[in-house]
């Protein structure tokens, strides 16, 4: 499955999905990631580095996945929504292609279930 493939769906989902390269240029986004760039230009952050739209720590961690890919997860507290953050290297045919982040809206009363 390609991007544009993934489009028709993505674009539905209550997730954010952004995508660069292995250079850190955003490529994609799906709707939702789009709108919550509202102190942006939404979609004029495609063809833009990654690296901008963040703070240096923030950069400093995203420019180490570029350079020896990991997954890289946490949670984001903002206005009193918490998001759930996962970042992930992009890989086609065993090659690096750039890092995928969804980010997750999670309720303030999210379950929490132990399984055994």
């Amino acid at each position: 499955m390609n991007l544009i493939t993934a489009q028709a769906w993505a674009d539905e989902m209550d997730v954010r999905v952004t995508v660069c390269d292995h250079t850190g240029i955003i490529v994609y986004m799906n709707k939702t990631a789009a709108l919550g760039m509202h102190n942006y230009r939404r979609y004029d952050l495609i063809g833009k580095s990654l690296l901008n739209c963040h703070n240096p720590r923030s950069s400093a961690i995203i420019k180490e996945m570029l350079e020896r890919p990991f997954v890289n997860s946490y949670i984001v507290e903002k206005e009193g929504k918490r998001r759930l953050i996962r970042q992930f290297p992009w890989e086609e045919e065993g090659r690096f292609k750039g890092i995928i982040e969804m980010s997750f809206p999670l309720p303030s009363d999210l379950e929490v279930k132990v399984r055994d």
